[in-house]
């Protein structure tokens, strides 16, 4: 059976690699999905197993992301929606139309947030590019750019809830060129709102898919302390650093991704 010890075994300490992953880069498909399949669990169902076993990843950050947390509340709130909402969009489409017809376009999206991770807009450019469509759009430019803003984080949540992988690297992507914050802080609004993405889609698969709960456990176990090690772990190195290992992980994910497909 799937649910033997041996699973376990396995699942466990996958599910702690994955969590730091999760929660310090966003890509915790590099491990935790592929586990699943090593032990013989079919892909769609993989997937929805382990969208819930990321359920716990997002529970162990949230705990450990206080201080990063603290002072952003508005910020979080404004996001959970577009990502809920996006979410629950994501995973009724996976139920109608599984996730092998998207996996042709999966690794450029990834290809795209590694990159781009790679090359963003630093302060003083971004207060200049502001000033400047201020000058040149006014209120114009700002509504656009609200508007683009909540069609991004939307699109993500809709991305996590329908095929998942790296959908941490593609939101904190957008969060490094639309966030005045720094790395830990948009990183720890990443970690919370695709906890409760990846919990709306566990609840709509558990009514409408089939969940191996029993391999949630020990996979989700892991997830949930990995989660918590990987906010201390973003704390000690410096940004560009992470940043470098994030856009290194989705170049490699995205290739591998697009070996299979094609």
């Amino acid at each position: 059976m799937l649910e033997n010890l041996n699973s376990w075994l396995i699942l466990f300490p996958a599910g702690i690699l994955a969590g730091i992953l999760s929660s310090v880069t966003g890509l915790a498909s590099l491990v935790s999905y592929p586990a699943l399949l090593v032990i013989g669990v079919p892909p769609v169902f993989a997937d929805v197993t382990n969208t819930a076993a990321l359920v716990l990843t997002g529970l162990g950050s949230s705990i450990s992301s206080q201080k990063e947390l603290k002072n952003h509340k508005k910020e979080l709130l404004k996001i959970l929606p577009l990502t809920i909402i996006g979410s629950i969009f994501g995973s009724f489409i996976l139920l109608i139309e599984p996730a092998s017809s998207f996996t042709h376009i999966v690794p450029f999206f990834i290809l795209f947030a590694g990159l781009l991770l790679l090359f963003p807009a630093n302060k003083e450019r971004k207060e200049i590019e502001n000033q400047t469509l201020k000058k040149v759009n006014g209120k114009n430019s700002v509504i656009l750019k609200k508007i683009a803003y909540v069609i991004a984080v939307f699109l993500v949540g809709a991305y996590g809830g329908y095929f998942g992988a790296a959908a941490g690297v593609i939101m904190l992507a957008i969060f490094s060129i639309t966030s005045k914050s720094g790395f830990p802080v948009y990183n720890a609004l990443k970690n919370v709102s695709l906890g409760f993405s990846n919990l709306v889609a566990t609840i709509i698969y558990a009514f409408r898919s089939h969940i191996y709960w029993l391999l949630v456990i020990p996979l989700g176990a892991g997830l949930f302390l990995g989660g918590y090690i990987g906010p201390k772990i973003v704390r000690m190195l410096p940004e560009k650093i992470i940043k470098a290992a994030v856009a290194l992980g989705a170049i490699i994910l995205a290739a591998s991704l697009f070996i299979q497909a094609y």
